[in-house]
């Protein structure tokens, strides 16, 4: 099972599914969605936050968020 926290800096996915439960409604207001695209853009220095780019959107999430959020790489 691929999550967001799997990513490589510069990879593509799709958001997949997750629990309602596990993701902030603030995420959800930004835009992570099933169905949108996510772009991991930079980690922090110890692997947490993740910076991501979901639909336009720059934000950042904690990694223990980020294991909660499956996803499927876009190929090169």
């Amino acid at each position: 099972m691929l999550t967001i926290a799997s990513l490589k800096n510069g990879q593509r996915a799709i958001i997949k599914e997750f629990s309602l439960e596990a993701v902030p409604l603030k995420l959800l207001e930004m835009g992570c969605l099933p169905g949108n695209e996510v772009t991991l853009v930079q980690t922090a220095p110890f692997q947490d936050p993740l910076y991501l780019n979901i639909n336009g959107s720059h934000l950042a999430i904690r990694k223990e968020t980020a294991t909660q959020i499956q996803i499927e790489l876009i190929p090169y």
